[in-house]
């Protein structure tokens, strides 16, 4: 069992119009991703009040090894934004997601989504289908007093 506090609703998510810069590795690295996607965004202006800031997962780390696993760093972006280099676009699905809402360090993100997959889920009456997963970061960690990440886990889900 978990020992985080936490809380699940499942919600009715909107599409989301992104920019992404592509990581293949540890999840734990996919930081490196974010550094170039804000290296892109930053000098045309696309980081604002309203920008959200995702990472997206396609493979489970309980099955690929490490060093295949496959994420994006993503931020939302007006729809029409030109990509160039190694910044991509895509949309990523709406429609029901389990969110899952932690407030932990940056150690702790395993554990958040074990919580949520493995405690939850199986209780829950729904189950996972097959649009990407992602977190949503809601804070800037370095600027929470115990360097804390509020994050929003959102797993794509239908019914049993």
């Amino acid at each position: 069992m978990s020992t985080l506090d936490y809380t699940v609703e499942v919600k009715e998510l909107p599409e989301l119009n992104v920019a992404c810069a592509r990581h293949v590795g540890p999840y734990s690295e996919v930081g490196e991703a974010f550094g170039r996607l804000y290296r892109w965004a930053g000098p045309r202006g696309l980081i604002g009040e309203k920008t959200r800031h995702l990472a997206t997962y396609l493979d489970d780390p309980d099955i690929t090894p490490a060093d295949k696993l496959r994420s994006s760093a993503c931020m939302t972006v007006p729809e029409g934004t030109p990509a160039d280099g190694d910044i991509g676009l895509m949309k990523i699905p709406g429609g029901a997601f389990a969110v899952g809402h932690f407030e932990i360090e940056a150690a702790q993100f395993g554990e958040a989504w074990n919580a949520l997959m493995g405690e939850w889920l199986p209780a829950s009456g729904y189950q996972p289908d097959d649009r990407p997963c992602y977190e949503l970061y809601l804070n800037d960690h370095e600027k929470h007093p115990q360097k804390k990440f509020i994050v929003d886990i959102c797993q794509p889900v239908k019914p049993l």
